[in-house]
């Protein structure tokens, strides 16, 4: 493995847990513990929390093209990733000294730059440590670097909601912003054995612009307006999952479960799924049938659209009057992890290999635009439909099965699609 790589999967393991920390306390924060300039409280409605949750989902996912554009054209990836990573935890600081609106409002928009801004660069630079002739490892590269983000998002989602329920959220938001500044370091730790794939400057237009990045940057948004869908359905763990949890009866194992520790199933599951997929489902199935990174992708557009008829049903019995146990939402858990790493990891590494040298970081950029506009849509769907049917409407099994429905549809539009798609891939030179 290059001598960068340990460095590199750390620093995402740091950041991750600072990330997914603060995340799994956002929506209980804004429902529960938003206060007034005086000091009063003052908490959001579930359908408001919700649209601000994906309205920050979405904007974390769209400012990957900002350090995108700054990573190729002037500052490269490892100046850019460690500028950035600066902002992001004054963003962190910011959630953690002040409880009102003005501190979510700045907190959430630094983090929205400073997280989204290194998204694409972080992904691009693991792939810049590779030539062709370890190539090979890319596949399994990628697969740890996925373990490293659940590794961090597992142990961040247990531990974070522990620290908002017993000190608050000045506490809470405050060990994550604690982590980001340890990413940080480990990350400039690395700086002499990282390979540095230079900025391209004007060249990057000249790149951008000609035709064969077009047609590769055309080829990969229609691939990418599928992918969006997926994520419009995959973030709801982190808000309407949570917020129907608190309904549920949280008595599994012996132990009443905070509804914001629920989703830490998710990480604990990818730690398991990552080696089963890589070393015994994939195997299996490749002796029938070649696998490639579009057929797992389209696989997992119809079980994600699968795991929603969970919730479905859980709606279904919450209206009934008897509470289901918080295992029915494991359940749910079970499934679309599945899904996610049909489809995650294998666009992490389709997206690398599918861009031409010069725009790595602008196609994983444009990868991750694909999630702010899932978010942006679920954002719309609380938003839009809290205005005009009441927040009430927004609550039942027509809920989730709204959104099975269109990824199932999305996902047998997909069929025809990814069948005609050509791959070609485009690697770093050796030196």
């Amino acid at each position: 493995m290059p001598p960068g790589i340990p460095y590199i999967v750390a620093n995402e393991a740091a950041e991750r847990f600072s990330y997914y920390g603060m995340r799994a306390i956002l929506v209980v924060f804004m429902t529960r513990y938003l206060a007034a300039a005086d000091g009063s409280a003052a908490p959001m409605e579930d359908a408001d929390a919700r649209a601000w949750f994906h309205a920050f989902a979405s904007a974390v996912y769209f400012f990957p093209a900002l350090g995108a554009i700054l990573s190729d054209v002037w500052l490269g990836k490892y100046r850019t990733i460690l500028g950035l990573s600066l902002v992001y935890c004054a963003g962190h600081l910011a959630l953690a000294l002040d409880d009102t609106r003005t501190g979510l409002a700045v907190g959430l928009t630094l983090i929205a730059i400073g997280s989204g801004g290194i998204k694409p660069c972080v992904s691009a630079h693991v792939g810049d440590q590779f030539g062709a002739s370890n190539a090979h490892l890319l596949e399994r590269v990628f697969g740890w670097f996925y373990f490293a983000i659940n590794l961090g998002a597992f142990a961040s989602t247990l531990l974070t909601p522990l620290l908002l329920e017993r000190y608050g959220p000045n506490v809470a938001f405050g060990v994550p912003g604690a982590l980001m500044a340890l990413a940080t370091w480990v990350f400039w730790l690395g700086r002499r054995r990282f390979v540095h794939v230079p900025a391209t400057g004007r060249a990057f237009v000249t790149a951008l612009t000609s035709r064969a990045s077009l047609g590769a940057l055309g080829r990969l948004a229609l691939i990418y307006a599928f992918v969006a869908v997926f994520w419009a359905l995959y973030d709801q763990t982190a808000s309407a999952w949570v917020l129907q949890a608190e309904r549920m009866d949280r008595n599994f194992a012996g132990v009443e479960w905070l509804s914001a520790q629920i989703g830490a199933i998710n990480p604990i599951l990818i730690l398991a799924y990552i080696p089963l997929f890589s070393y015994v489902v994939y195997p299996a199935l490749g002796r029938i049938v070649k696998l490639e990174a579009l057929d797992k992708v389209r696989i997992g557009f119809f079980v994600a659209a699968l795991a929603f008829l969970v919730p479905a049903w859980i709606e279904w019995r919450l209206a009934a009057g008897a509470a289901p146990n918080i295992a029915w939402q494991l359940a749910a858990y079970a499934i679309l992890t599945a899904a996610e790493v049909l489809v995650s990891i294998p666009c992490l590494e389709f997206s690398y290999t599918q861009a031409p040298r010069e725009l790595k970081s602008v196609v994983m950029a444009a990868f991750l635009m694909s999630v702010a506009a899932g978010n942006l849509f679920t954002a719309a769907v609380n938003a839009i439909g809290a205005a005009l049917f009441g927040a009430d409407a927004l609550v039942g099994p027509g809920y989730y099965l709204l959104f099975a429905g269109l990824m199932g549809a999305a996902a047998a539009a997909f069929v025809p699609v990814s069948a005609r798609y050509r791959p070609q891939v485009y690697l770093q030179p050796e030196g």
